[in-house]
């Protein structure tokens, strides 16, 4: 359809009581058979699909906001919501609910809505009564005003009538202009009830009374009102800090004068609904929910309004990249750019993909390339929260615009190095930039959210970047802060620490603490690439200098890393602990722990416990021939005394099955020589043939039963040893015999 007018969006509101965009189409009112009755329907744009088929009831209460919306409820805590491209649209669509209701199509509101607690009430009033009459607009009568305002909050079809009777007289206008009086001769009194009033009206969640309010000859007055609190012994500042305090700054000169006076209106709106009101309490929290929409559906329309201006979102990114704009220009565009995609937020999924997809096409991740490596501090933070709304969006998308970095440019200049740097170099005493940077870099290398096509897998392409380009930065820090390692091959009986050298700097021990964590995720989630690094760069030895900090974070941090590459049960890391006898800091640091009962002691017995529990037998071996003469000591737990018992208990098993072996082959070699030896004693000439040929068949049938069952006997006790899946059938011959130690169980690996 080419007919703009009738163009609408159709929202409902959810649970939490935020508005859900349910898709972009067009609205028509005609008869629907079915439904028996006038309805409205909006057809999707996209594929012509039906979005909405609601009837036009004639009780329900339909309401029109800000001139191009149409909010009503079919059910309990059931909302809906049109919002009109123009407001031709929302006029013809809203005459249409009025003409079906038979009601005045100038009134904002179709219906009295009816609390059924209050129905039977409701019928008793009279006809006559249909508005609340309100008391003229006189300061002496300020307090009167206020009283009946307050009143009706607790009745909604008093609220109804109320709010109907402050639109259809003008009322808003006469009070603000009431205030304006009271404050020029100081009239405190007057002003307290108009606070009271003021708050009043806005609790009553009226669109059409905060059209009034929020426009821009009220809004000052309004929040002037606000500033006489009766609880306060001195008035607020408020309107002192939106007018001189609080700047609007364009970066690129803004040429629509609707989109200045909407961005105007939001901030003062949003300023008094979190700075002015207070609190509402559990029985007012649906007092403002209007309020919130109201401000739900401003933000929407300003960031409509700009993605559409392609011409102002080109020049505030070719300004942010250009070297020659002054730095007090690129913040405040920068600044610009957050809050537009703070903004953002409010937008629902599908409006946010074409959002970002906008400042994508636009140049975001290069801009952000280049200011994040800047020195303002000011900058680069507001560069980081960019950064993090587009990583939270779509990690895809950032990941895809790296990978195709490296064929344009330097190692040192790439967007992730960037962003490790930034981490690394965090000034923040409590490095609370380099936090949120993890966490972000953390959620770009989590496989989880990678996605796999049959042409490509996303996660092997991107973790073979990021360990090319990427890991040697991220772990430099790390490197080098163990780099003076003299790691002693043997564990000296009664040593300190073998490793002295670790960093004593708070700040420093925090940022390799962060370090230790992504890797430790690294090692949880990239089996391959991490393993080939850790081998490569000998990184757990390095990790475990660590373990003689005085900081006792960083020393369990090293800890956790090791303790989650023994969880894996690898036996190629297992061989490399080996190899590197790795264990020794971990036993030093908890022998020079000493008595002392804490995470630390307890850390290090669990890993033990694991190693002792899950029966790793060639780390339990390395431990007790390398170490336990130094732990033989702990006694006040048993997993040292049951490492050695598993220990021991393996020797036995393999003990027993060489003795099987060499047994069961001695034995046959005896076999063997018993029938040569009969064969030698015999004598020459004709006895011996006649011996031969009586006593043959019966020596070598006897010789041959003999062999057959020793060469079984050493058959299957190599099946001990080797179990070859072919071996069933013999199993079934072996029932009927005696059990033979090929029953023994397997040692499992």
């Amino acid at each position: 359809m080419s007919d703009t007018r009738r163009r609408v969006k159709v929202y409902t509101l959810n649970e939490d009581r935020q508005w859900d965009d349910r898709g972009t189409g067009h609205v028509s009112s005609t008869f629907v058979e079915r439904l028996r009755g006038i309805s409205l329907l909006v057809r999707a744009e996209s594929d012509g699909s039906l979005l909405l088929e609601s009837k036009i009831s004639p009780n329900t209460a339909y309401q029109k906001q800000q001139d191009t919306l149409i909010v009503w409820s079919e059910a309990d805590n059931y909302d809906l919501a049109l919002s009109f491209q123009e407001k031709a649209g929302c006029d013809e669509i809203w005459e249409r609910i009025c003409q079906v209701q038979g009601r005045d199509p100038a009134l904002d509101i179709t219906q009295d809505p009816i609390d059924e607690s209050e129905e039977e009430r409701f019928e008793e009033i009279p006809e006559t009564s249909h508005l609340v009459e309100l008391p003229p607009c006189e300061q002496s009568r300020l307090e009167e005003i206020a009283d009946l305002v307050t009143s009706v909050l607790s009745s909604p079809i008093r609220r109804e009538k109320l709010a109907l009777a402050l639109m259809t007289e003008g009322y808003i206008k006469k009070l603000l202009g009431l205030f304006r009086v009271c404050e020029e001769v100081d009239n405190r009194e007057g002003l307290h009830h108009l606070y009271e009033i003021v708050r009043g009206v806005l609790f009553l969640n009226k669109a059409a009374l905060f059209e009034v309010m929020f426009s821009d000859d009220c809004i000052m007055d309004v929040v002037g009102c606000l500033e006489y609190d009766p609880a306060l012994v001195q008035p607020k500042r408020h309107r002192e800090f939106l007018t001189k305090t609080a700047k609007f700054k364009e970066v690129i000169p803004i040429t629509d004068s609707e989109l200045r006076q909407k961005i105007h209106q939001t901030y003062r709106v949003q300023y008094i609904q979190d700075i002015i009101l207070p609190t509402p309490s559990v029985f007012e929290e649906n007092f403002l929910s209007t309020l919130t929409s109201f401000i739900f559906f401003n933000k929407v329309e300003i960031v409509s309004m700009l993605q559409e201006d392609e011409k102002f979102l080109t020049e505030v990114f070719a300004q942010l990249t250009d070297e020659a704009t002054e730095d007090s220009k690129r913040r405040e565009l920068v600044n610009f750019v957050k809050e537009f995609c703070a903004f953002s937020q409010t937008l629902q999924p599908q409006n946010r993909d074409a959002f970002f997809k906008t400042l994508a096409n636009l140049g975001i991740l290069p801009a952000l390339e280049i200011v994040m490596g800047m020195d303002d501090l000011q900058v680069r933070a507001a560069a980081t929260d960019i950064f993090s709304y587009l990583v939270e969006f779509s990690p895809s998308m950032v990941r895809e615009f790296v990978m195709q970095e490296p064929q344009q440019t330097d190692d040192d200049v790439l967007l992730i190095n960037v962003v490790i740097k930034q981490m690394i170099c965090d000034s923040d005493p409590e490095l609370g930039g380099a936090v949120q940077l993890m966490g972000l870099l953390r959620t770009l290398i989590d496989p989880e959210n990678m996605l796999a096509s049959t042409n490509k897998t996303e996660k092997t392409e991107f973790l073979s970047f990021f360990y090319k380009y990427c890991m040697h930065v991220l772990t430099a820090p790390l490197l080098a802060n163990t780099a003076h390692d003299k790691n002693s091959k043997d564990l000296q009986e009664g040593s300190t620490k073998v490793n002295p050298v670790c960093p004593d700097n708070f700040q420093t021990a925090q940022l390799l603490a962060l370090i230790l964590e992504l890797l430790t995720f690294c090692v949880e989630h990239h089996t391959y690439h991490i393993k080939t690094y850790i081998m490569n760069k000998d990184l757990l030895r390095r990790v475990l200098v660590l373990m003689n900090s005085k900081h006792t974070f960083l020393a369990l941090c090293a800890l956790r890393f090791m303790r989650r590459i023994i969880g894996l049960k690898d036996e190629y890391y297992n061989r490399y602990i080996i190899k590197g006898n790795l264990f020794e800091p971990v036993i030093n640091a908890l022998l020079d722990n000493g008595t002392r009962y804490n995470l630390l002691n307890s850390a290090i017995i669990e890993l033990f416990e694991f190693i002792k529990v899950e029966d790793i037998k060639s780390l339990i071996a390395h431990i007790v021939d390398n170490f336990y003469k130094a732990l033989e000591s702990i006694e006040y737990v048993q997993t040292f005394k049951g490492l050695k018992g598993r220990y021991e208990q393996e020797k036995d098993r393999q003990s027993q099955r060489l003795n099987r072996y060499r047994r069961d082959a001695r034995s046959l070699d005896e076999d063997e020589e018993l029938w040569f030896n009969d064969d030698d004693d015999d004598d020459d000439g004709e006895a011996v043939e006649k011996r031969m040929g009586d006593d043959f068949s019966d020596s070598y049938g006897k010789y041959m039963e003999a062999k057959k069952g020793k060469l079984y006997s050493l058959t299957t006790a190599l099946v001990g040893l080797v179990d070859y899946p072919d071996d069933e059938d013999e199993d079934e011959d072996e029932e009927e015999e005696d059990q033979s130690p090929r029953k023994r169980p397997r040692l499992s690996s």
